[in-house]
């Protein structure tokens, strides 16, 4: 059976007599699962409005204690319903349900984290020349924030903005991809549960359309975005128009780096979780891998060997490694994408087209696919993919491989591996990255910053430093000298 969602607008599921739906389609079966709404420029407008509201006579007014309780009995519905959220998640995007289990747990501890920052919101007292005067700093959400997610990761996306915007006081309107809605829409059913006021949080659905109306509103105050370049760009654009401060966590090529001292039993499983997981439908995959020439044949023939192995089935089966690409469009996007590696004279290895076999007739499923001997030039490894293609390039020297791995327009994650401490500290200070791991790579932590440069965005989601994405700062200045100051007296 299909189920009909409905928008959230102050704490209401709200349709019109004449609301428009659209189909999604679950990736794995290719059949109709769900219909969502597209929000009209009117529900767009009452959904900002109702946020308004909300800010100007509850919200703002609360205490931090107070939004700290709420924040973290919304985490708590969230880990208690986190296998039915799981379960949804991975029908409406084809991710693989061991992903989507956790990461409903990593975004329930998100809450948890900003929770405790809620009511820890201090300004600094500030001494100036004049010792007659007292001035401090106070630090005040923004109002109403405009968040919008992507289909990859919706409610690990969404905490990472979410969080902070309650924690700081801000009302929110969320616009979830078009392309998976349905975590977003039940999430918003949890925070009603959760005891949050009317109006605080709110949600709109639908595509492009319901994404302009939100941002030609003059009534928002800030805007954080998750998606490609090219809309980040676009948006970043349209709130210009109103100086509305942006967040935009977009897209990248990351470099993954093999020394040749490296421990290649962890490295080149480290390699294949930073392209393979999640269909590499990921922002920090490790999609241009970079291996130093005197390990290079042993480590991809061992990246081939496993690629090979790979287990790709239903993504409800937590036996299953690897699941569907999250949509037709971007399936077909990938396979245009290979081909172009192909046409480029990148070597394929393995993989390279749509995966077959028992279960898979009908799911978007794509084979593990490697290339090698892929020039830093090649436009697959300067255009983000976003699918499990991986791109290996050999490299001689340390100097070589930062001038490489720095040579794109992206500059939001890296990974080295090395067991020289000297060249970790070295080459992780070199390169042109937002998010660098050592050892290890793809691991987030609520309490550690996230963000990129260049091309990947800017303005950081995660750890400390987040709130202030969503706090403005005043100052106070206070004159309490017993004489009088009179600049125009005689």
């Amino acid at each position: 059976m299909t189920t009909h969602y409905e928008l959230f607008i102050g704490n209401r599921n709200i349709r019109s007599e004449d609301q428009e739906y659209f189909p999604t389609i679950n990736p794995y079966t290719g059949e109709t699962w769900a219909y969502i709404p597209q929000a009209s420029e009117e529900q767009v407008a009452e959904a900002i409005r109702t946020a308004r509201k909300a800010f100007d006579t509850t919200w703002s007014k609360t205490t931090g204690y107070q939004r700290s309780r709420l924040m973290i009995r919304l985490a708590e519905l969230l880990e208690a319903n986190a296998d039915r959220m799981a379960r949804l998640e991975t029908t409406d995007n084809g991710k693989c349900i061991r992903e989507t289990s956790g990461q409903m747990i990593s975004a329930a501890r998100a809450y948890r984290f900003f929770a405790g920052l809620a009511d820890k919101l201090s300004g600094q007292t500030i001494p100036t020349d004049n010792r007659d005067t007292f001035d401090y700093t106070h630090r005040e959400p923004l109002g109403v924030c405009v968040l919008i997610t992507a289909w990859n990761s919706p409610m690990a996306l969404l905490s990472n903005k979410l969080a902070p915007a309650l924690a700081a006081g801000n009302c929110v309107v969320i616009k979830p991809s078009e392309h998976a809605s349905v975590t977003t829409l039940e999430f918003a059913q949890l925070a009603r549960e959760a005891g949050f006021p009317d109006g605080v949080i709110n949600v709109v659905t639908g595509d492009y359309r319901a994404g302009k109306a939100l941002l030609r509103s003059e009534r928002i105050d800030k805007v954080s975005f998750t998606g490609s370049a090219a809309v980040g760009a676009q948006i970043a654009s349209a709130a210009g128009e109103r100086l509305v401060p942006v967040t935009l966590e977009l897209g990248g090529k990351s470099p993954n780096i093999i020394f040749e001292d490296a421990e290649l039993d962890r490295a080149v499983p480290g390699a294949m979780a930073g392209i393979f997981s999640a269909t590499g439908q990921t922002c920090i995959a490790g999609s241009r891998l970079f291996v130093q020439r005197s390990v290079y044949k042993e480590v991809w023939e061992r990246l081939v060997e496993r690629a090979k192995r790979i287990r790709l089935g239903d993504p409800m089966d937590p036996r299953t490694q690897m699941g569907t690409a999250a949509n037709e469009p971007q399936f077909q996007r990938i396979l245009q994408a290979i081909e172009r590696g192909k046409a480029e004279g990148a070597k394929l290895v393995t993989g390279g087209k749509r995966a077959t076999g028992p279960g898979l007739e009908r799911g978007f499923f794509i084979e593990p696919t490697i290339f090698i001997d892929v020039n830093n030039n090649m436009e697959i490894a300067r255009e983000e993919i976003f699918g499990p293609v991986l791109c290996v390039i050999p490299f001689d020297t340390e100097e070589e491989v930062i001038e490489m791995a720095n040579d794109t327009r992206y500059g939001l994650a890296a990974g080295i591996w090395t067991t020289n401490l000297s060249r970790h500290l070295r080459v992780s200070r070199a390169l042109n990255a937002g998010m660098v791991w050592v050892n290890t790579y793809r691991v987030a932590q609520a309490m550690v910053p996230f963000g990129g440069f260049k091309d990947s965005g800017f303005g950081k989601e995660r750890g400390v430093i987040a709130i202030n994405e969503y706090l403005r700062v005043k100052n106070v200045m206070i004159d309490f000298a017993a004489a009088v100051r009179d600049p125009f007296a005689d």
